[in-house]
């Protein structure tokens, strides 16, 4: 099996393709950065991962020679024939589906274990990432997520409460997983650099809280971060006995959402979540 592969300038070049704003692309092409991305997960010699908008493969190629065995879905149609080049020389270890990610799920992709690694399109990203955290049945089917978002975003992953990028996406994060920056990538990265800075965010999942229903969280967190400059006994006063549960656990309703620790939330859920 030969992997002596054209730098992907060349490949890029050769099949006459451009990133496309339209699918928030932006194409990394440093491959000493792409194998640090490629490494953040652990070891991948012999596992699955599913990679989402793998372009012309930049990080597809770091994966491979990492080991793992890909399945990547591209809804660019202008990317498939180099990533059928690749394919070619590990032959075996890549799947590619041409598809829109957002329609796919997870068991048509990835084995239990698995684990996510993307360079996500900035258009989807944490549509994707919500949909991956929010699986009512948990452990999840990947074991961990490395994700590069936009730097902002990626800050309110991680957030910490009382601080100006925690709200619902650092609960939903966190609330049953660890998040962390794994590494930060500056724009000149990128072809064509993008206006803003870059992180890879890594996220493995923790045992999830007993009694809590996800639904009900996402509904609380939704509400509650949905009016965040209004006190709690205002912005939750739409989700039944919300307001209610606050007093029973002792929190005070003229709080605001930033304001409270995500066990806070998880046990107003857990308080309004249907008991079995």
């Amino acid at each position: 099996m030969s992997t002596t592969l054209p730098p992907l300038r060349e490949v890029i070049a050769a099949h006459g393709l451009s990133a496309s704003k339209a699918l928030g692309q932006n194409f990394l092409l440093d491959g000493q950065l792409l194998d640090r991305i490629a490494a953040v997960p652990g070891n991948l010699k012999g596992a699955h991962v599913y990679e989402v908008g793998p372009g012309p493969g930049g990080l597809t190629r770091a994966l491979l020679k990492a080991g793992a065995k890909v399945t990547a879905v591209e809804r660019d149609e202008r990317c498939l024939p180099a990533l059928a080049e690749l394919g070619d020389a590990y032959p075996e270890r890549l799947r590619v589906i041409s598809a829109d990610a957002m329609t796919i799920p997870l068991e048509n992709v990835i084995p239990q274990g698995g684990h996510i690694v993307a360079n996500l399109p900035y258009n989807v990203g944490t549509a994707l990432l919500v949909n991956w955290l929010s699986s009512p049945s948990w452990p999840p089917r990947w074991a961990s997520l490395t994700l590069m978002f936009q730097r902002e975003v990626a800050e309110r992953i991680i957030a910490a409460p009382d601080t100006e990028h925690y709200g619902r996406l650092a609960i939903l994060s966190q609330w049953r997983s660890t998040a962390r920056i794994a590494m930060n990538v500056h724009r000149s990265a990128f072809t064509p650099p993008p206006k803003v800075m870059s992180a890879v965010v890594h996220l493995t999942p923790l045992p999830m809280p007993e009694g809590v229903n996800p639904l009900v969280l996402e509904s609380l967190t939704g509400a509650a971060f949905g009016q965040r400059r209004k006190m709690l006994r205002q912005s939750l006063k739409g989700v039944a006995g919300a307001v209610g549960a606050l007093s029973t656990l002792g929190i005070d309703s003229a709080r605001r959402a930033e304001t409270l620790s995500i066990n806070d939330f998880v046990h107003l859920a857990r308080t309004l979540s249907p008991k079995a």
